[in-house]
């Protein structure tokens, strides 16, 4: 499965009103991994950012100037996401300019150029009614450093939504690997990449008799805070069953 996490700047609020893409960011995730697979690009706007927009990304029209118009990468931007599931935080906003941007261009609306398109701040609501769920505060919730996102940029947003994005769906972890998980077959069962998976290439680390002192000892300290035999002893969970 191929997804890519996506996120843009702009000029202002409303591309209705004359406003622009300054920057596009796309991190791409295969099979729930992260690849060094990504898409940067700034694009000159032909017009200033609002003030307030440019406090946001701090992109000034002299910089922005010296990068390519939309037009010109409208083409990479197409083949970055063809056949991919693109997640955008917000996506509304976002789509609405790059679907601004591409009918300038005369080229189709942007949803008709991936498979789809998910919103993780929807589902962000979903699994957290009532709270803030800016980009801020899930990588706050899920413990993703963000202290170095003094400025909004579109890659590092997008590096930083693919990191929640994994982190809000580590429900289909699993030994098997992180694809793997819950998969099941076209008749209900087994997947045939679970059903066809062979153990013998695991490794077998044997305790050793430090480890298994280690553990009585530990054991010990248990039992004395508890005045008596802890839990794991009771469950016979000794160094005689490690």
């Amino acid at each position: 499965m191929r997804q890519v996490v996506l996120d843009t700047e702009t000029t202002g609020l409303e591309p209705d009103q004359g406003h622009r893409v300054v920057e596009i960011g796309c991190v791409e995730i295969v099979n729930r991994r992260v690849t060094d697979h990504h898409l940067h690009l700034y694009l000159n706007p032909d017009r200033d950012s609002d003030p307030d927009a440019l406090r946001i990304h701090g992109l000034t029209t002299e910089f922005l100037s010296e990068h390519p118009r939309f037009p010109e990468i409208a083409d990479q931007l197409a083949s970055f996401v063809k056949d991919a599931e693109v997640i955008i935080h917000n996506a509304a906003f976002d789509v609405k300019f790059l679907s601004a941007e591409l009918e300038r261009a005369s080229l189709p609306e942007f949803p008709t150029l991936c498979a789809e398109i998910t919103d993780s701040l929807l589902v962000a609501r979903e699994m957290f009614p009532g709270k803030r769920n800016n980009l801020d505060a899930l990588c706050e919730r899920f413990g993703i450093s963000h202290a170095h996102r003094t400025l909004h940029g579109a890659l590092l947003d997008a590096e930083l939504l693919g990191e929640v994005w994994l982190a809000m769906t580590r429900g289909q972890d699993s030994l098997l690997g992180d694809g793997l998980d819950g998969a099941v077959g076209p008749e209900g069962g087994a997947s045939s990449a679970q059903s066809g998976f062979d153990a013998s290439g695991l490794a077998v680390v044997s305790v050793s008799e430090q480890d298994l002192q280690a553990h009585e000892a530990y054991l010990d300290e248990l039992d004395k805070a508890v005045g008596g035999q802890s839990l794991w002893r009771r469950l016979g969970l000794g160094s005689d069953r490690v």
